[in-house]
């Protein structure tokens, strides 16, 4: 039974074909053949995606957020208290960009240049500011160093920290209000 209902009896010449995540229940002995339960059903084979769920199984990749990573990632605001804006340098009024790729899933990056009266140049480079709302010790801190990067495939992305952060209030989008480390830069012609 699944949830108190019964299932349909399993057809295993209908599952012949089919890519599952199998967690082992009893590993083999020399009289006896490994057992085990399916754990997910990733879908049959040579299905469009298949290869990456294989890629990331085999890799043992953390491509679940475990429910109290989730639940800190809920809990953060989604607006910048008007506090935390007045103590930090305000860059919004500048043509700045982001330098991720059209198809990126996280916008974390974003420069600005100009030209200085001495002839130099000033070079920005903001980077969102995930330690503002990821603080050590925490669940969301835990997760993402175990994950210690994200890890992106043609179809998918395996994030370090869940999308509330990742492509809600720590990714740098057109428009919107954000909180970043920067470092301004002065580029002379050496």
């Amino acid at each position: 039974t699944a949830g108190g209902e019964l299932l349909p009896p399993f057809d295993p010449e209908k599952m012949d074909g089919t890519v599952v995540e199998v967690e082992i229940t009893r590993f083999p002995s020399p009289t006896q053949n490994a057992t085990g339960r399916v754990v997910e059903v990733l879908g049959r084979e040579g299905e469009f995606g298949i290869d990456v769920g294989i890629i990331i199984r085999k890799h043992h990749l953390r491509h679940r957020f475990p429910p109290e990573v989730e639940q800190e990632a809920l809990a953060v605001p989604s607006a910048i208290p008007p506090e935390e804006i007045r103590d930090r340098t305000d860059f919004r009024d500048l043509p700045i960009v982001t330098i991720d790729g059209e198809t990126a899933r996280d916008f974390d990056d974003a420069v600005f240049v100009e030209r200085l009266p001495n002839g130099h140049f000033q070079l920005q480079v903001h980077i969102a500011d995930v330690s503002y709302y990821v603080n050590p010790g925490t669940s969301l801190d835990r997760e993402a160093r175990l994950r210690g990067t994200s890890v992106y495939f043609p179809d998918r992305a395996v994030p370090m920290l869940p999308s509330e952060l990742s492509t809600g209030i720590c990714s740098l989008n057109p428009g919107e209000d954000r909180l970043v480390l920067s470092v301004i830069l002065e580029i002379d012609r050496q």
